[in-house]
């Protein structure tokens, strides 16, 4: 007598396209990751600093002076704008992570506008009008150091990091 074999496929309880599906969310977990640990890392420091940023808004623009840097204040909620406020000393205690906002602003002539402040290894790149760019760093110095700009020798500002 001969035995009928069955045959009988061995299901297995992860299919192909649970384990498709796992290693997606797995890759897009781990880019998020990866985005989230680069992006916390200062342009002055090697490591991540996790930390609720101050925001510093510089705006540059020009009058019939010339180029100047100005503030834009946020604490109040208006936008204070003025020319008591050109090259404006910029203060912040020391250890604070600064998100500082640049803009140009400068509509008339259409210039492209930059900041750098060396000390702290802040560059911008070379803004059209109304590009900003936002740079992180760590305020970890006391003193007094200028910001300025190489495209117009004439806009300058001071950041002052208090202890």
């Amino acid at each position: 007598m001969v035995k009928k074999q069955k045959n009988k496929a061995k299901s297995s309880p992860i299919s192909k396209g649970m384990i498709i599906t796992v290693a997606v969310i797995a890759l897009a977990v781990a880019g998020g990751v990866y985005y989230l640990w680069t992006s916390s890392i200062p342009v002055n420091v090697d490591h991540p600093v996790f930390a609720t940023a101050s925001n510093v808004y510089i705006l540059a623009t020009h009058n019939d002076q010339g180029y100047y840097y100005d503030e834009q204040s946020t604490k109040t909620g208006k936008k204070s704008i003025s020319s008591t406020n050109v090259d404006p000393v910029i203060h912040v205690p020391q250890g604070t992570l600064v998100a500082l906002h640049v803009i140009n602003e400068d509509k008339d002539t259409g210039a492209d506008q930059d900041l750098n402040i060396d000390a702290f290894n802040v560059h911008t790149r070379h803004l059209k009008y109304f590009e900003a760019q936002t740079i992180n760093f760590l305020a970890d110095k006391t003193g007094n150091y200028q910001y300025y700009s190489t495209l117009h020798p004439e806009m300058k500002g001071t950041l002052t990091v208090d202890p």
